[in-house]
């Protein structure tokens, strides 16, 4: 099958997937005498299970991890759930993020006017960049490293302005 058939049966775009050879996590297609990939059922479960994983938030590194130790019949499954666990740990740490985010957005946001007046206590916050949070979160970061500790909202990869 072409690599659009893959897309369709697999669930992940082309783009994704040729994303996926370029860094390793799946392998480098077969090509016919005119360029053009070749793939197999066995790269439908590969995507397949690729496209599961980052559906429940793991990253690039923990689905190599976890496809090796899907291929590997002789694996433990501690080392597998192991890895879930760190997942659970940080979607449950992103989780109280937000849960604050939201509590300080709902708090700006009771004590603005919302009026005609240009006083408004949202833009201040924003604008004071001196603020400090009460108490630094630890941020969740992508990769094998777990989690890195830094202030303010994080921003995949976006520089600050």
């Amino acid at each position: 099958m072409n690599i659009g058939d893959l897309a369709r049966a697999s669930g992940v775009s082309a783009k994704m997937i040729r994303y996926y050879e370029k860094i390793g996590l799946i392998a480098q297609a077969d090509r016919s005498q005119s360029g053009y990939r070749h793939y197999g059922d066995n790269d439908v479960h590969t995507l397949r299970f690729i496209r599961r994983a980052r559906d429940l938030g793991f990253t690039v590194e923990q689905m190599a991890d976890l496809l090796a130790l899907w291929r590997d019949r002789s694996r433990a499954s501690s080392e597998v759930k192991k890895i879930a666990l760190d997942q659970v740990a940080m979607l449950d740490r992103k989780a109280e993020e937000l849960k604050a985010m939201s509590r300080t957005l709902k708090h700006l946001a009771a004590h603005c006017h919302g009026d005609a007046r240009p006083d408004c206590p949202i833009i201040d916050d924003l604008a004071d960049a001196e603020k400090q949070p009460e108490k630094p979160l630890e941020r969740a970061r992508f990769g094998r490293g777990g989690v890195e500790p830094v202030r303010g909202v994080r921003r995949s990869g976006a520089t600050a302005r």
